[in-house]
C-alpha cells in the first residue's frame, strides 16, 4: 500500500488518508486474524456464529419492516 505526498500537503492529513485506504483494503483486519494460527475446527466454529449472528439480524429487520 503506498500513498504519495502532494505538493503542500500536511503530513497529518497525508496519514489519515493513508490510515483510512489500509483500513478500507482491510490489511489490518487480515493482519490480526492472522496474528495467532487458529486451528480449522476454530475456524469453522468462528464462521458458523457469525452465520447465526447474521441470520438473526436478517430476521429481525425482516420482522420491522413488517410491522
Amino acid at each position: 500500500m503506498e500513498y504519495r505526498l502532494r505538493e503542500g500537503e500536511d503530513l497529518d492529513r497525508a496519514l489519515k488518508k493513508f490510515r483510512r485506504k489500509v483500513q478500507r483494503a482491510g490489511i489490518f483486519r487480515d493482519i490480526k486474524k492472522n496474528r495467532f494460527y487458529e486451528k480449522p475446527s476454530e475456524a469453522r466454529r468462528r464462521k458458523a456464529k457469525a452465520a447465526e449472528r447474521r441470520r438473526r439480524r436478517r430476521r429481525r429487520r425482516r420482522s420491522r419492516n413488517n410491522s
